[in-house]
């Protein structure tokens, strides 16, 4: 059947919606089968998006497994001069991104598989409510490789259950030299802040 982390889900499509309701912005998203919480806005996705500060309001920004795109729709809304990158490794969700990013206008939304996006854009914001259940290893190869593309003064912003090992990803992003601290805390969930 294959997870939402695969690049092609083995999962039947059955197509559906959640809505994105946030105090700025409500949409409309498709979703698919294969994804990342498909039924409805996974309760992290809404706490980032509801704690983390306004994105810079130019340049390239990046949403870090963009899934069906309420986080990159949401930073394209709040910035709407900035090319925000969507990237997934789950063709199905690259292709929703795109599709959610046309229905609502924001034309500056760039939808890809990681792998194509050029190797010298920089990033002034990352945000990510990152795939965990990949594995630790895979998880910190995944933020090794894109947290050294934030370009000087950029920030990530990550969200991550305190279940599922905030803490610990907050003293390993710190011991490979990263500022890492903690933005907010709220239903069990961290919004963590790193900075080079």
């Amino acid at each position: 059947m294959g997870h939402y982390f695969s690049e092609r889900p083995g999962a039947e499509s059955r197509p559906g919606q959640a809505d994105l309701v946030l105090p700025d912005l409500h949409l409309r998203l498709e979703t698919d089968s294969g994804v990342f919480s498909p039924e409805r806005v996974d309760l992290g996705t809404k706490i980032l998006l509801e704690t983390v500060p306004p994105p810079p309001p130019h340049g390239d920004l990046l949403d870090l497994g963009c899934g069906y795109g309420p986080i990159a729709l949401t930073m394209a809304s709040r910035a709407p001069e900035a090319t925000v990158w969507a990237v997934d490794v789950n063709r199905r969700a690259v292709e929703l991104t795109a599709r959610n990013a046309r229905a609502a206008g924001l034309d500056k939304v760039r939808s890809m598989h990681v792998d194509e996006v050029p190797d010298d854009v920089t990033f002034q914001a990352i945000w990510s409510n990152p795939a965990i259940r990949i594995g630790k290893a895979a998880l910190h190869d995944m933020l090794t490789r894109w947290l050294t593309r934030l370009a000087p003064g950029g920030a990530a912003h990550l969200v991550v259950q305190k279940h599922l090992g905030s803490d610990s990803l907050q003293r390993w992003l710190g011991e490979q030299g990263w500022r890492a601290s903690r933005e907010a805390s709220r239903a069990s969930y961290r919004v963590l802040k790193v900075e080079r």
